[in-house]
Formats: structure tokens, sequence, C-alpha cells
């Protein structure tokens, strides 16, 4: 049994931020919108999660506008999600804390006045307030009007004093201990770090406590500029799930199985269809992602998807609505391609996509919005004419347009098995269901429907959301790419007159988009010509091939010699599969095992001040002889930093002997940056993350927490489930639909619903063991 908590966060928009440089800030906006969401895993030890809006400063430090910080407490007041705006707040410096302290106090007697003592041992990830990356931290102990310190330890964030401080006991007024961290500057006022308050009425009763204990910041300061800084939009949720043992999910796993591989025609009341009526559209998008994965897993997302085409097609009477709405089969489609695809939309997105970003070209067919200043001159002395500007965006568009589609007619034997096989089934039943010739570019619609209209098309619009790009782009060719987009959405339509009538400036790229539909048939023609037998080869290859998880350039830090580590580096390609993590000098290259995956004990990221960069993270893994190894490799930005300690840590989750503590400074000049212990082999000053990452669509399968999710959802819509099928099972009684129950005494709803009732028997047979719950919590943060 495991606890998971889950936190969802999508950060929406800002709105009057002020101008912190000469072009205002964020993309050039005071009011930007950002609309993305992620998920990040978290330990249950979070007591806090800040947002930060920052102006980016190409050549110095990026400003900091102003902060949002909402505490755990906060977000459990709202169970059903918080969501609106929230003023922006500066930084204030003794707010700004972070960090634990490990501490002993307890109450001495003996013949005279009883003691309080306090012994600080240790600190670790302290906040960094001085230009080398680090801070020199002292303590401050108060009690009752007395003040002690500590010594100072230079140039650390992870100190440690082992001092003991002792105070004659106030008896009558035992008030409370104040536990302070400071950083030391010699020229400058110190900065305050954090501070711990012990009520010492408490500590009278248990007469001793040690522990780690979370710095908090100092009082907050009255805000008389409530707002001035600007706001953010937030939508936040907060969700704890605790997933029971396995076996105990299996009746439901086994019973959807059992559904999908039924034909609709053998059961009057279905379950997956019961599922789908009462999955409203707030919560469709997340079941149908739920369902997708639990039925990859059981190699049963083919059927599972069939089931739904089918179930989509005896509802279509007119066939321009086919999978146009939102249905349970839509989603689960988007899902299936993102969570099976992602590698292929890279390789055949990816070459295109930076020829725009790099390229930077100004492309406009709409005449309503052609701005001549923004083209610049064609001569030295000329400026452009409208119609020359419109000539010349077609020219650009066509060239992106027929490289594309290139690229996706040659990309057959790319596409993964499962994926055309599933494209082969949604093409029969569309042929089946509508044989008509008037019909007959229906059942390739039907695939480009999913293929060009929502997967290509929204990834070429919003390409960092898909991680082809790492940054937005900006409004020049965030309006190519939206051309572009649309330029694949009318050859996905097959070049009908509505969408042509829609957008008549689009106009100068009919010959190009001609084309592509004839390429994008031939396409899909070949792409569904996959045996059964080929398919089953395909995979079980696939299967024996180590397919990456991540893969990307990165350079290698590496110490010369025995003298002091070095900040020497190479740039080479690393690949990081289900196997090990390989290297080669270019992505073409021969690969050359570098670490395997099961030796890996801990990734981390490693202190600034150790390399002067931000961006390194360390491998610590066992070597050959079995001794711990470490192998520093520097990301080119923060979120490259993240998603590779996310992928290393998922890639890890089952590892023996994972570290619970490391160094993240690194051993120079005989002792470690970060805590100044003297033996390269002591145990390290911080506690490892290895259980916060980023929710990816390429994650590794978790049956269990799928199986924990769906079964949430059906508890929560139990009740409309019922009566939905005591209605149909009326009718049936009726005899407006065949009655099979003779022969199948337990139909799948009443199965199901003594399925859900075993599993809230089971979360409430006790609580969780400690471990557990430390172990597998979750927090997913959505932005």
């Amino acid at each position: 049994m495991a606890k998971r908590s889950s936190l969802s966060i999508r950060i929406v928009e800002g709105r009057n931020l002020p101008a912190k440089d000469m072009t205002a800030t964020v993309w050039k906006t005071l009011s930007p919108f950002w609309g993305e969401e992620y998920k990040v895993h978290l330990p249950p030890t979070f007591h806090s999660v800040s947002f930060y809006v920052m102006d980016e400063d190409a050549l110095s430090r990026d400003d900091v506008i102003g902060k949002v910080c909402l505490t755990r407490d906060v977000l459990a007041e709202h169970p059903k999600g918080y969501s609106g705006w929230l003023h922006l707040k500066e930084i204030d410096p003794d707010e700004e804390v972070q960090g634990e302290i490990h501490l002993q106090m307890e109450i001495v007697r003996g013949q005279g006045p009883q003691k309080l003592r306090c012994t600080v041992f240790e600190a670790r990830d302290l906040a960094r307030k001085d230009r080398n990356g680090a801070s020199d931290p002292f303590v401050r102990v108060r009690y009752n009007g007395k003040t002690q310190e500590s010594s100072i330890v230079k140039k650390s964030c992870y100190p440690r004093w082992n001092e003991t401080f002792e105070f004659e006991l106030e008896e009558s007024a035992p008030g409370t201990l104040c536990v302070e961290a400071w950083d030391w500057d010699l020229v400058s006022r110190n900065d305050f770090l954090g501070k711990v308050m012990f009520n010492i009425q408490g500590l009278q009763a248990a007469q001793r406590e040690e522990g780690w204990f979370w710095l908090r910041p100092d009082q907050s300061k009255t805000r008389v500029d409530e707002g001035s800084l600007g706001s953010l939009q937030l939508q936040v949720w907060l969700r704890d799930e605790t997933v029971l043992p396995s076996g105990l999910y299996q009746p439901l796993v086994q019973l959807l199985c059992r559904e999908v591989k039924l034909s609709p025609k053998d059961h009057p009341v279905q379950l997956i269809p019961l599922i789908e009526e009462t999955t409203t559209a707030e919560c469709r998008q997340e079941v149908a992602t739920n369902l997708v994965k639990l039925f990859l897993g059981q190699g049963l997302v083919k059927e599972f998807l069939d089931l739904l085409f089918q179930l989509e097609l005896r509802r279509t009477v007119e066939a321009n609505t086919l999978f146009r709405s939102n249905s349970l089969a839509s989603k689960s489609m988007e899902s299936f391609l993102k969570v099976s695809g992602m590698q292929y939309l890279h390789s055949v997105l990816g070459p295109t996509i930076n020829r725009v970003f790099e390229e930077k070209k100004y492309v406009e067919l709409d005449p309503s919005k052609v701005e001549i200043k923004d083209v610049g001159c064609s001569g030295l002395h000329r400026i452009q004419t409208e119609s020359e500007v419109m000539e010349q965006s077609a020219q650009t568009l066509q060239s992106y347009l027929g490289g594309l589609l290139s690229a996706i007619s040659r990309s057959v034997r790319m596409c993964p098995a499962v994926i055309r096989a599933t494209f082969r089934q949604l093409f029969k039943r569309v042929q089946e269901h509508f044989p008509e010739n008037k019909h007959q570019n229906l059942k390739f619609i039907a695939v480009t429907s999913f293929l060009c209209l929502r997967f290509f098309s929204p990834a070429i619009m919003a390409p960092k959301l898909f991680h082809l790009r790492e940054k937005h782009a900006d409004a020049r060719t965030s309006r190519t790419l939206l051309l572009l987009a649309k330029a694949v959405q009318n050859v996905g339509n097959m070049d009908t007159q509505a969408s042509r009538a829609k957008e008549a400036w689009m106009e100068p790229l009919q010959p190009v988009i001609q084309q592509g539909v004839a390429q994008l048939k031939e396409f899909i023609t070949k792409l569904i010509d996959i045996e059964e037998k080929e398919e089953l080869d395909l995979q079980r290859a696939l299967n024996l091939q180590a397919l990456p998880v991540k893969e990307g350039p990165l350079f290698i830090h590496k110490a010369k010699g025995k003298g002091p580590l070095l900040p020497s580096f190479k740039k080479l390609h690393f690949s990081l599969t289900s196997e090990a993590l390989s290297f080669a000098k270019t992505p073409s290259s021969k690969k050359m095992s570098f670490i395997t995956l099961a030796s890996i004990q801990a990734a981390e990221k490693v202190e600034e001040k150790s390399f002067g960069n931000s961006h390194v993270m360390q491998i610590i893994y066992a070597g050959e002889a079995g001794q711990s190894e470490t192998a520093y490799l520097q990301c080119k930005c923060v979120n490259e930093l993240n998603q590779w300690l996310s992928a290393l840590r998922k890639v890890c989750l089952n590892n023996q002997g994972m570290l619970g503590s490391y160094h993240p400074g690194i051993f120079r000049g005989e002792k470690w940056s970060c805590c100044h212990q003297k033996e390269k082999t002591s145990l390290g000053c911080d506690k490892t993350r290895n259980r916060v990452t980023l929710q990816e669509w390429n994650d590794p399968l978790d049956p269990d927490l799928e199986a924990q999710l769906l079964y949430r959802h059906l508890s929560g819509v139990q009740d409309t489930m019922r009566e939905k099928y005591l209605e149909l099972t009326a009718l049936g009684a009726a005899g407006n639909i065949p009655n099979t129950q003779s022969e199948e005494p337990e139909d799948g709803p009443t199965q199901l619903f003594q399925v859900l009732q075993d599993l809230e028997d089971a979360h409430r047979s006790g609580p969780l063991p400690a471990a557990d719950q430390e172990k597998n919590y979750l927090l997913e943060l959505q932005t």
C-alpha cells in the first residue's frame, strides 16, 4: 500500500505586470498568456509551492517581478481545486528562506535550577545569499531575553556546527525558544536565513525533542502596494491517492479487459459505453488517458480504441460530424498518440519546426494583417509592396509545407506498429459504416482527423508543449507556425470546399495542398497496410530494442589527474534507455555504454558554486569494483536539467540501493565544498530527491496508479452509473433491447459495482505504514 499526493496547477495568464526594461516584459507584453500545464511529482514533505514571474534578459541576470506562494494547508482547504487571480508580492529577503535545521532540545534537571539545553547539529539546503553561490551561516539562539551565537561556517549551505547552548529555565513563564539561522557578511548587514520557534511548555511535558525542522520566514511586512506588481491567474488542485497492492486491482483490470474483448452486440448493457456516458467533459481527458495507459499495459489498447470507434460510428448519422466532438473516443485517441507516438512526432516535425525557428522569416497571407514595416527592405532603397510580401510569404509557406509533407510520406516505417494497426482498424470500421462512393474520402479523413488535426497541428502551433522546442515562439514565428498548421489542417481535411471558403486568402497554397492530399492518401494506404503477423514481428523487434527515454547533447565534466576537480568539459550526445545511459560523439555515431541503469544510485543537482554554473547534475553510480563514482553533466538550461533529472529518476525507480543522502557539492581541496567534511566517502549532507519527477507522456507505465485513478473516478460517478444502468435494464425488460441475462448471470456493470465496493473496503481497512507514505507520495503540478 502506498500514498501518493497529487497537486495539479495550471498557470493561465498574467496582467498589469510592471515594465522592467526598455521593451516591457515577457514576450514584449505586460499581460502575457501562458496556458501551460505541467505535472511534478514531489515527496510528502513539501509545505508550499511558489511561482516567480521573471523578466528575461538576454545580456544580464533575469529580473524578478514578483511571486505567488501557496501553502499545502491552503491547497488542502480547496478539495475541488483553487482557481483565481492572485496578486504578485514583492520579494522580501526575510521571507526567501529554505532548508532544514537539525536540533535537539531537552530539559536538564539537576540540584540547581532546571536548564534548557539546545544542541545545533547541522543544517541543509540553506538559501544562497552570497555571490559565490553559498552563504556563511551561523546560528543565533534566543530565550528569555538572552542570546547566544554559534561559530560561522564559511561558504556552505550545508553547515555542521555540533554546538550546545544552555539557558536557565524560567519555570513560572517558560515562554518560547527561537533558533535563527543567519548569513554572516563582513561589510553589509547579515542576511536572515530562517527560524524555528519552540513552545517550552510542550517541551517540559516531553522532556526531550530531536529532529529536522523546516526553517520558517520572518513575520511578513504590511503591504501597502498590494496589486501594484500585477496578478497571476492559477488553477490549483491538490489530490492524495492511496495506491493499494497490485492484487487488489486485478478484479477491476480483468473486468475492463474482458469488456473490450466483447462485441458491442454481445451484451445489452456494456461497461465501456456506460463509463463514456457518465464521464463529464470536465474529466474526460484524464479518464481517457488513464484507460489508454491501462490498456497499453495489458496489450489491449488497439481493441479498446476499436470498441470506441464502433460506438462512435453507431451514433453518427452525418458523415461530416464523425470524430469531430470531444467524445471519449476522440480524447482516447489524442492520449494514445501522445503516449505512443511522441518520438515519431519529433522525427517527422522536428526538422521543419527547427527550420521555421532558425529562419525567422516574416510570413503573412491575410491582407488585413500584412505589416510592411515588419518586413524591411527588399533592396537597399526600396520597401517591399504588400503583394510582394504576400508572394514571398506564399513561397516560404509552400517550402515549409512541402518539406513537412515529404517527411510525413517517408515516415511509414518510423510509425510505431501499434499506431499503424489502430489506424488500420479505424480505416476499416469507417469503410464498413460508410460504404457509399460519395464517402470515399471519409475513411482517409477519419485517420487524418486524429493524425493531422489532433496531433501534428497542435504540435506545430505550440512546439514547446510537445518538447519540440525549449521556449515559446516569438510573435513572428508563432504566426508562421499558425499558418503552417492551418495548411496542414486543410490537407488533413482533404481540401474540402468548406475549408477553402473559410479562409480564401490561403488560396496561394492550393497547389501544394492539392499535391499534399494525394501524398497523404498514398501515405495512409501504406500506413495501414500492416498484417497481424507483421504487426507482431514489428512489435517484437521493437521490444528487443532499448528505445531512448531521453536523448540530446550534454557536456561531461571530468577530473584531471588526482588533483582538484577542474571545470573541463566535452560536448557529447547522450541517450538514456531502459538499460543504460550511453554517449556518442554525434547522434549518428556508434554509442558507447557509459553507465548501466541498475548501477545508478542517485541523480541530483550540483551547487552552482561548484562549477560556476547552475545547470549541472551529478549521477552517482556503483563502479565495476562496487565503489561509488560520480559523473558530472552540464545541461544548457534549467528546463533541460529538470527533464534529464526526471527521466533518470523514473527509469531508476525500482533500483536497489538508491541513496538516501548525497553531497550537492564536489570533493575539492581535500574536503567537500558543500559541508566541508574531509572524508570523501562521508555520508551525504543533503537528502536525495529520488521521487521528485516531472510527469511526461513517455513516462513508464504505472498499472497500479492508473487502476487507482480509474477506481477513484468510477467511485465518484457510481450513483450516476447505477441510475443509467437501471434505466437501460428496464428498457431491456420491456423488450426494447434483447435480454441475455439468462446466459450471463452477472453483467459488466453489476460486477463493477461489487469491485468498487471491495476496493472501498480495502481503502478503509487501515492506515498506511509510515515508510510507504514517505516512499510513494506524488505531487503533480500542472501549469
